[in-house]
């Protein structure tokens, strides 16, 4: 009997991990500037995603979301010479 009680119970919970959760409000804004300053687009180097650019709060530099096959960070958004692109003098 208190074997058929603890099957029933660990099959509850395993059927309740496999269960998905809204995660509330679907219009919540997103972190990302939604149009960069024209000077930014300028001066900014071709190959980084400018689609998802926000700035850091901890340095005032511009930041951009890169995808990679393993994880998705953030990095400097830079000039073309490597210089980090920021809102304020570091």
């Amino acid at each position: 009997m208190k074997k058929m009680v603890w099957l029933l119970g660990l099959a509850t919970m395993s059927l309740a991990a496999c269960e998905t959760y809204d995660a509330g409000d679907s219009d919540q804004p997103t972190p990302f500037i939604k149009q960069l300053p024209k000077g930014v687009l300028e001066i900014a180097a071709p190959y980084q995603d400018l689609e998802a650019v926000r700035i850091d709060p901890s340095t005032g530099c511009y930041v951009y979301q890169h995808v990679g096959p393993v994880e998705t960070t953030f990095l400097p958004l830079r000039t073309e010479t490597g210089s980090p692109i920021c809102t304020r003098k570091l």
